[in-house]
């Protein structure tokens, strides 16, 4: 019997060998020089079908107008979020986004559960940019002009901007798709809103608390906040 057992064993192995060099032999990276969004199409996979290489043209890797701020504008917060949409970047997993943040305003506190971030602060002075890791350790910096700083993937970050002029973040993700979720938005703009008892427990108040802080966010989703790109194009900060 101890013949079989070792010729069984053997066997075993050599099949997962071989299964591990079918998986070392797999091609994650992209087939093809690009494949630049077609979002007229009504299909809808990971990323966006393909245009014909035939007609894609350079205006299909060009946005114009990262120069002034726009996009998706919270006054509540005082941020703007303007996407940086460019078709050429389908299915290459990373998206931009141009973030203004006025004298006082916040970006709050939010994740990207699909995406790690790099911040270029491209003007403004005070800027305080930070992020908190699974242990509650706080990780920040005061920024100034020319300043580039790390989120790693799925953790809570901020920024608040203490000084006295606008700031203009630069923002890479990467995720052609990373999400992005507001805590407080999250919690007391829910379509189907989270139980009083909850809430008041998680925050260690009480359920009048909880009344009047949803209060300030009644008639409004997080989505109202953000606006979720497109097909072929890229999510906002």
């Amino acid at each position: 019997m101890a013949a079989p057992s070792a010729f069984l064993l053997v066997t075993t192995i050599l099949v997962a060998l071989g299964a591990g060099n079918v998986i070392d032999a797999f091609d994650p990276n992209p087939l093809q020089d690009f494949c630049v969004a077609d979002n007229e199409s009504k299909v809808r996979v990971n990323g966006v079908p393909c245009k014909d290489p035939a007609t894609v043209v350079p205006e299909d890797f060009l946005f114009v107008g990262a120069d002034k701020p726009g996009g998706a504008r919270s006054e509540r917060y005082g941020y703007s979020s303007l996407p940086v949409r460019i078709p050429g970047l389908n299915t290459l997993g990373v998206s931009h986004a141009r973030v203004d943040v006025a004298p006082g305003g916040v970006f709050p506190p939010h994740y990207h559960p699909r995406a790690a971030e790099t911040a270029l602060l491209l003007e403004g002075s005070s800027v305080y940019f930070g992020f908190l890791d699974s242990g509650n350790r706080l990780f920040a910096k005061v920024l100034r002009e020319g300043d580039v700083f790390a989120v790693p993937q799925g953790l809570v970050h901020f920024v608040l901007n203490n000084g006295s002029a606008p700031a203009v973040i630069y923002a890479t993700l990467t995720s052609q798709s990373p999400g992005m979720v507001l805590l407080a938005d999250a919690l007391f703009s829910a379509a189907v809103p989270l139980p009083m008892e909850l809430l008041a427990r998680t925050l260690h108040t009480d359920r009048k608390t909880v009344e009047e802080i949803r209060a300030n966010f009644e008639g409004r989703s997080w989505s109202s906040v953000f606006s979720m790109a497109g097909p072929g194009s890229n999510e906002p900060c």
